[in-house]
């Protein structure tokens, strides 16, 4: 008993999973820039809610992140390796740019806007690919699962930066100086990518770069099949559908139901922060006890009903204690949901191949948040906030069938085994 004691202690307090907390903490940052303080920053500003709803579209890199990972893999920076080298030129690429957007003004700038936030976004989503390599190589299998799961904490945690203290921040001085202070966070994870060590990489057996990009697709089809490479992907895209277009315009709902900035930072944010980690938590508590696929239908469920909430808030009106009340159990259903599809996802991913297939995958997931949420905005000025709420319910609903197939209540895939060993 106390050598099991001794070694949990060994995995938990050390150094790996310390760098799992800032590299969480600066990944998260720049994404929350874009869904959470951008679109504030544009309603203030007198921009429409179909133009913000537009403003999905610069997220398009996350989506697309693999295409260039094969590149990053083998292309070494003269400076501080492959993994560091990345890790640092892109962090110091966000601080720059998100502390520009300030400069520009809503009314007169929105095009220039769009452009320099989709250049955030193709820096986040290149920084996630370093880190997530990075992650990956210094981890050992038996830290894989927890190092992964203080990285996605640590990811929530810095939405309190552009979702809370940047909002509460801009109602007592000028835009210009808001991005530029959260533009400044971005100073942590430069800090820990020079603090660390390069790790020893493993760099793939092929003959190009060309075989490095087809290698992990033929791998993938040759041991799922098309049929079966197809509803995987569709349950990727259609599970989380409805979770992400409900939240798309959080920000601007709550800014329409009258309440203040500094109320959204104090109330809401925090209302949907801790309640995520604390699903998150439970979630995997409750996977080792049910399985990742019932936990998919339990966790799926959850959610459905969860979106609902934002309808009743929606035809109640401005109330603070509804307002927590309805962001927290949503944000739990998130949290747990979260937790067991990125289980899925590790479960789908051969050892082998897991840096471009991860990459997939996670992109694959953003695609609702980048082209569905794009059409949010024109869906809330034609039908109202009430009935878009219960349509994102509806359409939560495809993804839930879709695990008659891919999440069977009483059958486990067979999936790779390697990768299953990696999760447990």
């Amino acid at each position: 008993m106390s050598d099991s004691t001794a070694t949990w202690q060994q995995s938990v307090f050390n150094r790996r999973i310390l760098i799992c907390v800032f590299t969480g903490f600066a990944s998260g940052m720049p994404l929350y820039v874009l869904i959470q303080l951008v679109p504030a920053w544009l309603h203030e500003g007198g921009v429409s809610l179909a133009e913000i709803g537009l403003f999905a579209l610069v997220g398009i890199p996350f989506t697309w992140k693999f295409l260039w990972a094969p590149f990053m893999d083998r292309w070494v920076p003269p400076l501080l390796g492959r993994r560091r080298g990345w890790m640092f030129i892109f962090q110091l690429a966000l601080l720059v740019s998100i502390g520009m957007l300030g400069a520009l003004q809503p009314e007169k700038d929105v095009a220039t806007i769009a452009w320099l936030a989709f250049a955030v976004a193709f820096f986040s989503a290149s920084q996630d690919v370093a880190l997530d390599a990075y992650r990956r190589e210094i981890l050992p299998d038996e830290e894989l699962g927890l190092g992964n799961a203080v990285h996605i904490q640590a990811y929530r945690i810095s939405s309190l930066v552009p979702g809370s203290l940047s909002l509460i921040l801009a109602d007592m001085m000028p835009w210009s100086s808001v991005f530029w202070i959260t533009g400044g966070f971005m100073l942590v994870g430069m800090l820990m990518t020079l603090a660390v060590s390069e790790p020893r990489s493993e760099v793939p057996e092929t003959s190009g770069l060309r075989e490095a990009v087809i290698a992990p697709f033929r791998e993938y089809l040759g041991r799922r099949g098309w049929q079966g490479l197809l509803l995987v992907l569709g349950f990727m895209f259609l599970y989380k559908i409805g979770d992400n277009m409900a939240t798309a315009l959080a920000t601007p709902f709550y800014l329409d139901l009258g309440f203040s900035k500094t109320q959204i930072g104090l109330v809401a944010k925090h209302a949907a922060l801790w309640p995520a980690i604390i699903g998150g938590l439970l979630g995997g508590g409750l996977m080792i006890r049910f399985g990742i696929n019932r936990s998919l239908w339990l966790f799926g469920v959850v959610q459905v009903v969860s979106i609902l909430g934002f309808a009743v808030l929606a035809s109640v009106g401005q109330s603070l204690w509804l307002l927590a009340a309805v962001i927290s159990f949503e944000y739990l259903g998130v949290g747990m949901g979260t937790a067991a599809f990125t289980a899925f996802i590790a479960r789908e991913t051969s050892r082998a191949y897991a840096a471009t297939q991860f990459a997939l995958f996670t992109a694959l997931a953003a695609l609702p948040r980048t082209f569905a949420n794009a059409s949010t905005g024109v869906i809330v000025e034609q039908l109202g906030w009430t009935p878009f709420f219960l349509l994102c319910a509806v359409l939560a609903l495809p993804g839930m069938l879709l695990l008659f197939w891919v999440a069977p209540w009483n059958k486990a895939p067979a999936g790779n085994t390697s990768a299953q060993e990696g999760i447990r």
